[in-house]
């Protein structure tokens, strides 16, 4: 009976770090759609403007792969919105034709600044609580 109780509230943590999860990335894309972006959009943004120290250099999309909970497929798709909105460019690897390399445009490091606040303060905002759910799962109860 006692390893029923432990694995219920293993899942309860569980579930509760998913619905923090759910409810963060609702609150993220709530304050980043008037700015034309989405939570995934803007995890793409800022893994390139905190990669890439300055302009013009360029991240593979391998390793976006890699950070984003995304499948490469819808990888992909994310990349080529934000292409055709101007905020990223892609280019085929010289070195291996099958790499794709991505490059935050001058928009896009502009966009990113200007909401990196909003995102950082949903963060805040919602992962107060979250940490202690966080800090049970590693710690246990």
């Amino acid at each position: 009976m006692a390893v029923n109780t432990a694995e219920a509230r293993l899942e309860e943590r569980w579930r509760d770090i998913l619905s923090v999860h759910a409810r963060t990335m609702c609150e993220i894309d709530r304050a980043l759609h008037p700015h034309g972006l989405g939570a995934s959009d803007f995890e793409v943004l800022d893994i390139l403007a905190l990669e890439q120290l300055s302009e013009g250099e360029q991240c593979r999309v391998q390793n976006l792969a890699g950070r984003v909970h995304l499948s490469q497929s819808a990888l992909s798709r994310l990349i080529g919105r934000l292409e055709k909105d101007g905020l990223v460019e892609r280019s085929v690897c010289a070195e291996d034709r099958r790499g794709v390399w991505v490059t935050l445009t001058r928009r896009g490091r502009d966009l990113h600044t200007e909401v990196l606040p909003l995102q950082r303060a949903v963060l805040a905002r919602m992962l107060g609580s979250a940490e202690d759910v966080t800090d049970q799962v590693v710690q246990g109860p």
